[in-house]
């Protein structure tokens, strides 16, 4: 199911911050955070079908160079079911991360009914911008915050709020303080730990039974049942924690400007 949560464009000298919780069944083969050596990429992947939910643009050379390009994509959960024809979501990264094309131009040009519901944010060093197949147009982001997760950008449920609130309230305020990732980060990942759950007077309506749609309506969702909640086995849950930022470099000496990407995560591949 995943969150996703992205500060742009808020700190001169972090212009992007994305933190990420990427929501998997506990037995879908994942390889983790790795320099791909078939695409210059640097990103988890799924295995699968061979994509990847968050990831960089990096090819393998002795400095490994960066052209600044990063996406993310979140499945869309309106309860229709994806079909054995549909292209895989984790594509839509890995297309864009090694295409030449601009965010925007990247956007429009993608053949929305080949996928099942996602959510796509993909940017580069100028500019980012959201889309999905579900009626939102390809939109870049304004500077600010922006919690993305399983429904409408504009959709209130309680785990984007509850994230959004505690990021402005615990989070941002470091950063601003020190915007060295060693002074904000375990704080970033507490928070992205949050494991309070929805009353259910604030749960979406995307056709789950209650008691699921209770279970997915934390930040962190702890290893569950998802087929059903009654049995003991878990089956899926938050598989991986990851933090991305863009950072300006104003060292180089080929460039007026370059920007320098950092991903790191955590994996929770043993949560069974």
């Amino acid at each position: 199911m995943c969150i996703v949560a992205i500060a742009w464009q808020l700190f001169d000298e972090l212009p992007l911050i994305l933190l990420s919780n990427r929501d998997e069944f506990l037995q879908r083969p994942t390889e983790p955070l790795h320099q791909w050596t078939d695409k210059p990429i640097f990103a988890g992947r799924d295995e699968q079908s061979g994509g990847t939910w968050l990831g960089i643009h990096q090819e393998i050379q002795p400095h490994h160079h960066q052209n600044g390009r990063w996406a993310a994509v979140l499945n869309f959960r309106d309860g229709a079911q994806a079909s054995d024809n549909e292209r895989s979501r984790g594509e839509l990264v890995t297309d864009f991360l090694t295409s030449h094309l601009s965010p925007m131009e990247f956007a429009r040009q993608i053949s929305l009914q080949d996928y099942a519901g996602f959510n796509l944010i993909i940017g580069d060093a100028q500019q980012a911008v959201m889309i999905n197949n579900r009626g939102h147009a390809p939109t870049p982001l304004y500077a600010g915050l922006h919690v993305f997760s399983n429904g409408q950008p504009e959709d209130s449920w309680f785990k984007t709020e509850r994230l959004r609130s505690r990021l402005r309230q615990e989070v941002l305020p470091l950063i601003s303080e020190n915007s060295v990732p060693q002074y904000w980060q375990d704080t970033a990942l507490t928070v992205m730990s949050d494991i309070t759950k929805a009353p259910e007077g604030d749960l979406p309506n995307t056709g789950m039974g209650k008691s699921i749609e209770q279970a997915l309506s934390s930040v962190f969702i702890e290893p569950i049942a998802l087929s059903n909640i009654e049995t003991t086995m878990p089956t899926y849950g938050t598989r991986t924690q990851s933090i991305l930022t863009v950072s300006y470099d104003s060292k180089s000496s080929i460039l007026p400007a370059t920007y320098h990407l950092q991903l790191d995560s955590r994996e929770y591949q043993n949560i069974h």
